[in-house]
This record gives C-alpha cells, structure tokens and sequence, in this order.
C-alpha cells in the first residue's frame, strides 16, 4: 500500500529569508536597471583635473621647498652649536685643571685649604651661592671657581638650546615626508588619471603640451622692456640659458627646476642670493603692483597663496618652470592669476 505523506511545509523562517532574498533581487535588478553607466572622461576633461592636481602639487611643492630649506638651517646651527658645546667642555675641563693644580700646589705646601676640598667635591653653583666661604678663597681661587661657573652656566644655556632645536629638526622633518606624500599622491593622481585615456587621446594630449613647449621656448622681443637693474638682466640671461629644462618638483638645477627653483638658481647666477620659496622671495624686495611698471628680471608672484614665481620677460610674457610635464619656457603672464612684481 502506497504511502501518503503530506508534504513537508516550509518553516516561518524559511520563507521569511527567501522572502527577502527575492525583494532585493527585485530592487538590485532595478537599481542596475536605473542606474546610469559609468562615463569614460574626455581629453579635455581629463586635462581639466590633472592641470589642477598639478597646480595643487605645485603648493605642496612649495611647503616641501620650505620645510627643506628649515631642515638644512637648523641642522647647521645644530652643528654649530654642538661644535660649540665640545670647544666650550674642553675649556671647562682645563678650568677645573687649573683649580687641580692650585689644590695640588696647597697640599704640597701643608694640605688643602677646606674650601678648595669642599668645592672639589661638589657642584660650584651650590657653592658659591654660599657667600660666606668667598671669604675663606684666595682671590685667585674666586676668579678660576666664577669663570667655571659662567662656563657652566653657558654650556647648559647652549645644550639647552640644541634639545629644542633637535626637536624643531624632527618635527621639520615629519612635516618635509607629509608634504613630499602629498605632492607625491597628487601626481599619482594625476597619472591615472592620465591612464584612463586611450593611446591616440594620450597622443593627442602629448603633441598638444609638445607644441605648448616648443611655441613659449621662442625667444621674446625685449625692445620695449628695459632690466630692471644690471643683476637683473643677468639672472635673467641665466634663467633664458634653462629653457626647455624639464620641471621637477623640489629641483633646483641645472638640469631641471620648480618655479622657485629657476628664480632662486638664475639670482644666484647673478651674485645674489633670495629665499628658496615662492611665498618668501614675495617678500625679497620691493613690490610692484601695477604690470605696467614691471621690467625684465623682476620677480612675478602668482596666485593668492603665492605658491607660483617666474621671471618678467616683458611684453606681458613671464619665464617660469610651469609643472609637472613642461618645461622651462615663456608664457602669457594672463594665463595665471597676477599677484605683483618683486624688484630685488
């Protein structure tokens, strides 16, 4: 005889999950359905976003140059101070010999003197804080134990001073490996982007900065700017010897530049030293608001955080180190927001 079994029922919980399993099959399926596809950038757009990722690179830049620069300074006055410290330890030590000997000389002409045996033994600033064994030294003995005591003090005034200084250098330190991350990550950035081109718009992209570079590498008719001064016009020959040197950033030449790093190298060229950075040769001379009054060799300041510096070339054109991917070339000074000028 046949067996009937009633079929087994599906628990509550059961149905329950196969329940939500198909409502949100329902509402993925419709998402995907209404969800619009992923938009392959253009030419243009992509350069769009990596000339301002090499803009922001270009500020970050600028702070790397600067915490670089703080490192290099400190971490001279750090060796000079410690350098200062050692010859200043060994005076100390041939003062407190010359006391030796006096000490010396007294116990071999019938012991030594209480105080001298007390100051031996002990620190010289406590002791001499105590007035009233002066009376008990030799005026001798006072100058050699007061010129200790200023060589003390001096020294721990100058080691004092190197600990802080140590602790500014690691602190420059982290903030220099922050900033070469950050213009580090915007150029990487920047590559991707450049990535998600296909070969013919990475070609077309490529002649096109070609032909940027080989237009502003020409040189300009200066006839109707005069140098700003002698030096001038010779940092500004100097600077005209770079072009077409690519952009690095952080370089300082010869064989490649940031913007500041072309200014800085084409003065000292000339014989003068100016700030490493953009944001501190703004500040390196006289400043010169009105375009018109510019002349050839001055400095140019870009943008409102001054993270942008080039050469004035006359004609409304600027010398500079632009970005990352061009090189060392003139451009129209309208392309950039104009800050001043700076006559050094």
């Amino acid at each position: 005889m046949a067996s009937h079994r009633r079929p087994k029922q599906p628990s509550r919980t059961r149905v329950t999950v196969l329940t939500t399993a198909a409502a949100a099959a329902v509402v993925l399926s419709a998402n995907a359905a209404n969800a619009a596809p992923s938009e392959k950038l253009g030419k243009d757009e992509v350069k769009a976003k990596v000339d301002k990722l090499y803009e922001q690179a270009e500020q970050a830049t600028e702070k790397y140059n600067g915490a670089k620069e703080k490192q290099q300074k400190l971490q001279k006055e750090i060796s000079t101070i410690q350098d200062n410290v050692a010859r200043g330890q060994e005076e100390l030590n041939k003062l407190r010999d010359g006391l030796g000997s006096m000490a010396t000389a007294q116990y071999r002409s019938g012991g030594i003197d209480p105080s001298v045996q007390l100051f031996l033994s002990s620190n010289p600033d406590d002791y001499l804080d105590k007035a009233s064994t002066l009376d008990q030294l030799s005026s001798q003995q006072v100058e050699a134990l007061k010129k200790i005591q200023d060589k003390q003090r001096e020294l721990a005034q100058e080691r004092a001073e190197a600990t802080e200084k140590l602790k500014d250098l690691a602190s420059t330190r982290t903030e220099l490996g922050n900033k070469k991350k950050e213009v580090q990550g915007k150029l990487a950035e920047a590559q991707k982007l450049l990535n998600t081109l296909t070969a013919k718009e990475k070609a077309a992209l490529d002649a096109e900065q070609a032909r940027a570079n080989r237009s502003s590498t020409e040189r300009v008719d200066l006839k109707d700017a005069p140098p700003a001064s002698g030096r001038a016009s010779a940092a500004f020959s100097a600077a005209q010897s770079q072009i077409g040197k690519p952009y690095v950033y952080g370089a300082t030449g010869p064989s490649s530049f940031d913007c500041s790093g072309l200014t800085s190298w084409a003065y000292a060229q000339a014989g003068v030293s100016i700030p490493r950075t953009s944001e501190a040769q703004a500040n390196a001379g006289t400043r010169i608001y009105n375009q018109s009054d510019l002349k050839v060799g001055d400095l140019v300041i870009f943008y409102g955080d001054m993270h942008h510096v080039g050469l004035y070339a006359g004609n409304g054109q600027v010398l500079h180190a632009p970005h990352t991917g061009a090189v060392v070339r003139y451009e129209a000074m309208g392309n950039m927001p104009f800050q001043f000028g700076v006559r050094i």
